[in-house]
C-alpha cells in the first residue's frame, strides 16, 4: 500500500495513474464500501491502481473552527480498513483553511486535474469548493476522466451514513451500528495503570486510554472482544464513573478479559463492541457489585456464543 499526503505548500505530481474513490470515510461503512468497490472495478477496467482520496483533519472541524471532532474511526484505523478492502493508495489531502476558501474551479485545477486520475468515484451527495458549491453532477460535467456517482446505500429505509452510527454508538446500540458498519465498531487505545479496585473483586480489568477524538458510547456495560498482541479474547466492557468503589468524574474504558491473567501494561488493546448490557450503576455495597459482575460475565458468554 502507498500512502501520500498532499499538501497545498507545495505542487501535485502524480505519476501513476489511478481511479479513485473521494470523501471523508468516517468508519469505513457499507456505502464507503460500495464506493471502494466500485473503484478497485473500474481500476481493473482502466488497467491501472485504484486509491481513496481522504482529508485529514476532518474538514468540519476547520470550516467551523472546532478543536476536535469525535469521529467512529481515527485516520490510522480508517487507513487501515481501506487497505483491508482492496485499496491499494490512500491519498491524504491536508485540510487547512486555504483549502477550504478554495472556490469549486480551484479545487478542480490545482488538486484533482494534478492527480493523474482516470476515473473518479463519488457519493450521490459529495459536495466540494469553497461552501460545498461543487457536486457530484458538477464532477460528471466538468472532469476531463469518468466520473461516476454511486447512490444511496440504505439500510430499513433510511441512508447508511456515519452520522447514523454515531448517533447510534452513542445510543448504546452497537448491535445496528455494527450491522450498518459492515464490521464491528472498535476503539484502540494503550492499558494503562488503573486503581486496582477490579483486582480486589476478582475481576482485574485493563484500563485504556481513549483519544478524545473517537465518538463516546452510552455509558454501561457491553458484551465484547479485546484483541491484544493479535490474539482474541471474551470481554465484559465498561465504559462510564465506576460510581459503587471507584468513581471517577471523568469517563473511562476498561474491560475484563475472561480466561485471561497476563500482565499487558503498555500494550495495544483493541476494544470491539457487540452488545449493549445494562446501564452503569450504584451499587450498596462491593459485595452486591461483585455478585452483578458474576451475572455479567454469564450474560457475556451466553451472548457472545449465541
Amino acid at each position: 500500500m502507498r500512502l501520500v499526503t498532499i499538501s497545498l505548500a507545495k505542487p501535485i505530481v502524480s505519476r501513476i495513474p489511478i481511479c479513485a474513490c473521494i470523501g471523508y470515510f468516517d468508519g469505513v461503512h457499507r456505502g464507503h464500501q460500495e464506493l471502494i468497490r466500485e473503484t478497485i472495478a473500474m481500476a481493473r477496467q482502466k488497467h491501472c491502481e485504484n486509491a481513496l482520496i481522504t482529508f485529514d483533519p476532518d474538514p468540519a472541524v476547520v470550516i467551523h473552527n472546532l478543536d476536535m471532532a469525535q469521529h467512529i474511526t481515527t485516520l490510522r484505523q480508517k487507513i487501515s480498513l481501506a487497505y483491508q478492502y482492496g485499496i491499494e493508495n490512500i491519498y491524504i489531502l491536508k485540510f487547512t483553511p486555504e483549502m477550504c476558501r478554495m472556490p469549486v474551479e480551484e479545487f478542480e485545477q490545482r488538486i484533482l486535474l494534478k492527480m493523474n486520475l482516470q476515473g473518479l468515484i463519488c457519493g450521490f451527495d459529495y459536495h466540494y469548493g469553497y461552501m460545498g458549491k461543487g457536486s457530484a453532477a458538477d464532477l460528471k460535467e466538468r472532469m476531463p476522466f469518468p466520473v461516476e456517482v454511486v447512490a444511496s446505500v440504505d439500510e430499513e429505509g433510511e441512508k447508511i451514513s456515519s452520522t447514523r452510527i454515531l448517533r447510534l454508538i452513542r445510543q448504546g446500540d452497537v448491535a445496528a451500528a455494527n450491522k450498518l458498519l459492515g464490521h464491528d465498531f472498535e476503539i484502540i487505545g494503550r492499558v494503562v495503570h488503573g486503581r486496582g479496585k477490579g483486582h480486589q473483586l476478582g475481576f482485574p480489568t485493563a484500563n485504556i486510554d481513549v483519544s478524545p477524538e473517537y465518538v463516546q458510547p452510552r455509558t454501561g456495560v457491553y458484551a465484547g472482544y479485546a484483541i491484544v498482541h493479535n490474539r482474541l479474547y471474551e470481554a465484559m466492557i465498561n465504559y462510564g464513573h465506576n460510581p459503587t468503589i471507584n468513581y471517577r468524574s471523568d469517563l473511562s474504558l476498561e474491560a475484563h478479559l475472561l480466561d485471561f491473567r497476563e500482565d499487558i501494561y503498555g500494550a495495544q488493546i483493541r476494544i470491539r463492541f457487540m452488545q449493549y448490557m445494562r446501564p452503569e450503576q450504584k451499587f450498596q455495597s462491593a459485595g452486591n457489585l461483585r455478585m452483578q459482575l458474576e451475572q455479567d460475565v454469564q450474560n457475556v458468554r451466553l451472548l457472545l456464543n449465541r
